[in-house]
């Protein structure tokens, strides 16, 4: 009796199928059938190709935000991180730069800031060269906001950097940021997108009882006060905090380390509708920047839908031929004879004349349906 070898058993009823028994049995039991583990996909690159092509473009892009604490001196070391890990949008708060006003800070990259001391505040958003350019418009609303709005292939995204106040500082102001947030919001259409990079200065916490339509569980620590106002704004408009979707290393969770503290203070916020964009997010770790911050960054890619066709609307033309036959001109001579008031020398005012002409013809001898024919035969 011979002993065949179970480890491959190729399966012959098939092409493209192969049956591996070890697989089989750690699958579906010593008392199971087999199992196929590997099967060819249909289609060539052909097929794929065409696929692809249904489902349009698409555009990705590298979104992050950052508390630089002050822009003094590091333009350059922020152009240089941005530039070495590809990142084409950053929203940056606390510049601490006095003026409205854009300024290249190199490598390409261009700085929209604005803030009113040069002591404290100030927000602004970092584009890549080739994004500077589809820049529609800015609207700097305070020294703790600013948005801009963005036409790319067609899509329009809308970025917006925020600064919140800290913990120590008053009621009114937290509800005079959360207000102006707010307007910001309502002011951009429902069918934009809309990315928001802040310092929020508060924590949303771990886990997501109770908030699992705009929050996922990977928080940091437990909520409190600040963070709870990120998640009703984020309920309010149907927004989703992106950081706490994706699993990651506490490491790569925490975003501001002073001292023994490690919390999560900066988010990155879009509709929930686009979060299906959205394929990664995580802290950056290891750039020196900022002293107390880390950068986040996700990864976004735009669908960009094909626009159909629009038919192209043929005016609708008066069927001025028909004066060649004898009736129908001397129809429109009558008619034309009543509405200028029985008048045989037409007025000197042409603009009113040829109106009055205009709407007889239509009248009288009819208009055009606007449509081609099918069987018409081409010019040529």
């Amino acid at each position: 009796m011979r002993i065949v070898s179970t480890d491959f058993i190729p399966d012959q009823s098939r092409t493209g199928l192969t049956t591996t028994a070890i697989g089989a049995v750690d699958l579906q039991g010593t008392g199971g059938n087999w199992a196929t583990v590997v099967r060819r996909s249909r289609g060539g690159r052909r097929v794929h190709r065409q696929r692809e092509k249904r489902k349009g473009k698409s555009v990705g892009l590298r979104i992050g935000t950052l508390n630089v604490g002050t822009m003094t001196g590091k333009g350059r070391e922020l152009a240089d991180m941005m530039e070495r890990r590809k990142v084409d949008i950053l929203c940056v708060q606390e510049t601490r730069w006095k003026g409205s006003k854009a300024r290249s800070i190199g490598a390409g990259f261009k700085l929209f800031y604005y803030g009113v001391d040069s002591k404290r505040n100030g927000v602004g958003v970092v584009l890549k060269e080739e994004i500077v350019r589809n820049v529609l418009e800015v609207k700097r609303v305070s020294d703790r906001m600013m948005s801009l709005k963005l036409e790319i292939e067609g899509v329009m995204l809308n970025v917006v950097s925020g600064y919140a106040p800290q913990v120590g500082c008053e009621l009114e102001e937290k509800e005079r940021f959360w207000s102006e947030l707010d307007e910001v919001m309502e002011s951009i259409p429902t069918g934009e997108r809309v990315v928001i990079g802040a310092d929020f200065n508060g924590h949303v916490g771990e886990g997501n009882t109770g908030d699992e339509e705009v929050m996922g569980k990977f928080g940091v620590k437990e909520r409190n006060l600040e963070g709870q106002m990120v998640v009703d704004f984020a309920k309010r408009m149907d927004m989703a905090v992106v950081n706490t979707y994706f699993q990651k290393r506490e490491e790569h969770r925490v975003t501001y380390k002073s001292g023994g503290r490690r919390t999560q203070v900066d988010y990155i916020l879009c509709r929930r509708g686009n979060l299906k964009e959205i394929s990664d997010c995580k802290v950056v770790v290891g750039e020196t920047v900022a002293r107390q911050h880390r950068m986040v960054v996700c990864r976004m890619t735009l669908l960009v839908c094909k626009k159909k066709r629009s038919k192209i609307e043929i005016e609708k033309k008066t069927k001025w031929w028909k004066l060649k036959k004898e009736e129908c001109c001397e129809e429109f001579r009558q008619k034309l004879r009543q509405a200028l008031g029985g008048q045989v020398v037409l007025p000197d005012d042409w603009e009113t004349t040829a109106e009055v002409i205009r709407e007889t013809g239509s009248k009288v001898l009819g208009v055009s349906s606007g449509r081609r024919k099918e069987d018409k035969e081409t010019w040529w």
